[in-house]
């Protein structure tokens, strides 16, 4: 496992971090049991987005590696790599036509859609993209398609899947690499229909949020997508909402009714954490805004949501705490390619964890 400490976004001091040993393939934790899968490969990967492509296979897109020009650095990708889990490796296919960090995707069908994300812009700060495209899989190659509405551009959305629209909700539209910088955090719900190509409109009852949101968990279950925790405009303003979008009948019945938010809150405000569903339950991971000592900012916090009874409940710690990573769900087991270990974007690992779920921990009702 490689760790590079990046300090750039907010001029943060080195905190040595102590890591996991490496060669430990399985960890229980008394409420699931973590498996040591193969790690991404060529470069470390923060801020990046997966996608599940199969039952078997996911991908990873975009995010922010090491700069080879200038150690110590950082630079916004656009490389996309495939894992196979049956044969645990890892192959290239073909970069995004533009790097981007914080990007917004999902897969329909085996093909990728990217739906903007933040772009390093000249003056140094991550800025919002319209711009949209999607990866065809039989062809390996990425093709334009119609870009989001300008004033809905942003980057670090929850996005998500149901009935071939892919739903964008909150994320941020700006972010200025330095302590105290503007985070630019939105409420917006956009919706993108697949099937005719197009960016569509939605009720106005849905297009916002209750509050604006970023790098918060999503997962979409039974035709509703769910909203956890995030922060607003800053890594230490960190939530424990549960808001929740009903999108059944492709974008007309549910949505009429507009956003919600559960009576059960996180047991843990975090932001930048991960989230993915499994059956009735959303598993979250990780995530910033930890304020305890010798935390580095970072949480390792694993606690599971349970939908039908409004519930949430503490289990096992993460074997690495990290935030800026992603989630995807698949074959029964969450898996967790990357992240970083310093709050602020330093410390970006290159791991891939999966989490097989278990029993135990403590419920409570929020």
């Amino acid at each position: 496992m490689r760790l590079v400490n990046v300090l750039a976004l907010v001029g943060l001091p080195v905190l040595s971090l102590a890591l996991p040993n490496p060669s430990a393939q399985d960890e229980g934790t008394g409420a699931g049991t973590w498996s040591t899968l193969a790690p991404i490969p060529d470069f470390t990967r923060q801020e990046h987005i997966t996608v599940v492509l199969s039952p078997t296979t996911f991908a990873i897109i975009g995010g922010i590696i090491p700069d080879s020009q200038q150690p110590g650095n950082i630079s916004t990708t656009g490389l996309v790599q495939i894992y196979n889990a049956t044969s645990n490796s890892w192959r290239s296919i073909a970069s995004a036509p533009v790097p981007l960090n914080h990007p917004n995707a999902a897969a329909v069908n085996g093909d990728i859609y990217l739906l903007g994300g933040l772009e390093a812009a000249p003056d140094g700060m991550w800025r919002a993209t319209p711009a949209c495209w999607v990866w065809e899989s039989a062809k390996d190659k990425w093709r334009a398609i119609e870009p989001m509405p300008a004033p809905e551009a942003r980057g670090s959305a929850v996005t998500a899947v149901h009935d071939g629209i892919i739903y964008l909700a909150g994320g941020m539209t700006v972010l200025e690499l330095f302590a105290g910088g503007k985070q630019g955090t939105v409420d917006v719900v956009s919706a993108f229909d697949t099937r005719a190509g197009k960016w569509i409109t939605l009720p106005t009852s849905a297009r916002a949020m209750p509050e604006g949101r970023d790098h918060a968990g999503g997962a979409m279950v039974g035709g509703k997508l769910y909203v956890l925790g995030g922060r607003k405009e800053g890594q230490h303003n960190v939530k424990d909402t549960v808001f929740v979008l009903n999108v059944v009948d492709r974008g007309k019945k549910g949505l009429e009714s507009g956003w919600t938010t559960r009576h059960g809150r996180m047991p843990t405000p975090r932001g930048g954490l991960v989230a993915a569903a499994i059956g009735d339950k959303v598993f979250t991971f990780g995530g910033e805004g930890n304020t305890a000592e010798g935390s580095n900012g970072v949480f390792n916090e694993t606690e599971v949501y349970d939908i039908s009874e409004d519930k949430w409940q503490r289990l096992g710690p993460m074997p690495l705490p990290r935030h800026g990573l992603s989630a995807v769900a698949t074959g029964g087991k969450v898996y967790l390619p990357g992240g970083g270990t310093l709050i602020g974007g330093g410390g970006a690992v290159d791991v891939l964890d999966a989490f097989s779920p278990g029993h135990g921990g403590g419920c409570f009702s929020g």
